[in-house]
């Protein structure tokens, strides 16, 4: 049992249901689709062919029989949170870290209003977020009354959602409920965006229409057919530009993550032995502590070594890739030097190939001969060396138990907590670690954490891209529920007050995450370019104490030696832990003072 709570512990994620002969009778013919059928239990039976094992939400009047349809299943957890911005990210995380659908069902306007923010993000990173929303029915709205949470129109929110996802849609025709569904789900999955379906609340119990071809379809989460004759001659053509380079560099960006290419793609580095990237917002897509992996390449902000490697490549091999104004070009590379696979196109040099997803590819690219290279790869960060309080401690969990009761760092003097220190601490903790994931939020943390080494796979997640301060403790819960490794969140204090509370959750949920709060006395990273320092003040709460008062354990550091000791105590903890690291308020990430300061130059100061 959970301290503090009455669910028990999620189990972490196990093997997906293959088709509906693994699913046990009982609940097997609640799954049947049939011809005509209430439309709750055809979405209910639609969600589980799509293999949906959680859903998020929180409840709302004009949700409420939609909620409680699908709260109402052996199949599935429903997971609440406080406020809806929590629910977007946590099943954003969740759909991270498992490679399914996240789904989050809301109540109307201020329910789905709440989540536009979150769904924006799953937009902008290729998430596969679908939300549930409810409305008002027919006989409400019919003589144009005013609804309560309503915007400025009915159709307000649907309008809205239209402009962050793949598909948005109402569902208010029973002959055609079955076929919209369907739409919103294929349409969001082929391209790894979010989708958002309205179901008003006199729809739930109608009886609908659903036509032979969605009762007879498989899974609605397959790929669409390719042309293997397209597939093969973009292969041949870049297998013949990789064996005429003699320096190639390898980029591994977004879509490797999102269509779950890992395996693939890593199988192509391995076979062509050349230095492997990648940009901020797929930091983790290769295992950080490969052989080949070279670190993050963030354009002019990379480390010198990175830099001048990406400069000397005669070829460029960019899978998956988004261009963005951090962690990537500023310019494209010369195309007579590229290789460019995103977005279902593959672009050889001049040569155009579409509609060729990029895991298709990987794969036909395996079967071509290969040049194999052969070169001295190092790994590079931004980070300082180890200081001396540091280097006194023993480096694994073995010999520091081997060295008893000495303090931590003893011998060595160490002044206040710097967050380059904690950085390589932190790293110095999880080399022998591989249980857990890390969570960066937006803020100072997320360029801090392009500096943490975190060994395994898909060890490593955080909005690299859209950025969105609040993402990080929720998002760690979702990846949690749907991973069963431990997060680690690096978290500002500004940020947490956006959304940290949402930790009181976890006991009753079974997690556990350890969220580091760098506490800095406010919203530190603007520091160095805004002249009114007073409009980056936030209150002073005390994170490790509400730790305590919500079910959790917490410590509060402002040396090194007491962060390495609070860690270990919270890697000991059998509940969340909130580490409250005291930072000074002008101290900064490495990369963080780089990036602020050039982006201060481009867009004037404040």
């Amino acid at each position: 049992m959970a301290h503090g709570g009455s669910a028990a512990p999620l189990a972490p994620r196990g093997p997906a249901v293959v088709g509906l002969l693994s699913v046990p009778w009982s609940i097997r013919h609640t799954l049947a689709v049939k011809a005509r059928m209430r439309l709750g239990d055809f979405l209910i039976a639609y969600l589980r062919r799509a293999e949906v094992d959680r859903i998020f939400g929180i409840p709302g009047d004009l949700v409420l029989r939609l909620f409680s349809a699908l709260e109402d299943q052996h199949f599935w957890r429903m997971i609440t949170f406080s406020h809806e911005p929590a629910v977007g990210f946590a099943a954003d995380g969740y759909a991270r870290a498992t490679g399914r659908l996240g789904v989050a069902c809301v109540t109307y306007g201020a329910g789905g209003h709440n989540m536009v923010n979150a769904v924006a993000g799953a937009w902008a990173e290729h998430v596969p977020l679908l939300v549930l929303s409810g409305g008002p029915g027919e006989e409400e709205t019919r003589h144009g009354t005013l609804i309560h949470h309503q915007a400025r129109a009915i159709e307000s929110q649907l309008r809205i959602y239209r402009e962050v996802t793949a598909a948005a849609e109402v569902v208010d025709d029973p002959r055609t409920a079955a076929a919209t569904i369907d739409g919103v789900v294929r349409a969001m999955w082929a391209e790894r965006r979010p989708g958002y379906i309205e179901i008003h609340r006199d729809m739930v119990d109608r009886v609908i229409e659903v036509p032979r071809e969605i009762r007879e379809a498989g899974p609605p989460l397959i790929v669409s057919r390719i042309d293997p004759a397209r597939v093969r001659e973009a292969a041949r053509d870049a297998a013949e530009r990789l064996d005429a380079a003699r320096k190639p560099v390898v980029l591994v960006g977004i879509e490797v993550n999102r269509f779950r290419a890992e395996s693939q793609v890593l199988e192509l580095c391995e076979r062509l032995g050349a230095p492997v990237l990648t940009p901020m917002l797929a930091k983790g897509a290769v295992p950080m502590d490969h052989p080949l992996y070279m670190g993050v390449f963030l354009g002019p902000f990379s480390p010198p070594a990175i830099r001048r490697r990406v400069r000397e490549a005669d070829l460029i091999l960019d899978l998956g890739c988004m261009v963005t104004d951090i962690g990537s070009f500023a310019e494209r590379p010369a195309w007579a030097r590229s290789i460019r696979a995103i977005d279902g196109r593959v672009d050889v040099s001049f040569h155009t190939y579409r509609d060729v997803p990029l895991k298709d590819f990987v794969r036909v690219l395996l079967e071509q001969k290969l040049r194999r290279h052969r070169e001295r790869i190092a790994y590079h960060d931004n980070l300082p060396a180890v200081p001396a309080w540091l280097r006194a401690q023993p480096e694994s969990p073995s010999r520091r138990a081997a060295a008893g009761r000495r303090a931590p760092g003893s011998g060595a003097r160490a002044g206040p907590l710097r967050v380059a220190e904690m950085l390589l601490a932190l790293n110095r903790f999880l080399v022998a670690r591989r249980g857990y994931v890390v969570v960066a939020e937006a803020g100072d943390m997320l360029f801090a954490g392009i500096d943490l080494r975190v060994p395994g796979r898909a060890a490593y997640f955080a909005q690299g891209f859209y950025a969105s301060m609040g993402f990080g403790v929720p998002g760690a819960m979702g990846i949690e529920i749907g991973d069963g490794r431990r997060p680690i969140v690096l978290c500002g204090d500004g940020a947490f007050q956006m959304t940290g509370s949402e930790i009181a959750h976890a006991p009753r949920h079974g997690l556990k995450p350890i969220v580091i709060v760098v506490n800095n006395g406010g919203w530190a990273i603007f520091r160095p370019v805004v002249k009114q320092k007073k409009m980056l003040e936030i209150p002073d709460w005390p994170y490790a104490e509400m730790a305590r008062l919500w079910g959790g354990h917490g410590a509060r550091v402002t040396t090194g030696p007491e962060f390495t000791g609070a860690l270990e105590q919270a890697a000991a903890s059998d509940r969340f832990f909130i580490l409250e690291a005291m930072i000074a308020p002008d101290d900064l990430s490495p990369l963080s003072r780089r990036y602020i300061r050039a982006s201060a130059r481009r867009g004037g100061r404040a």
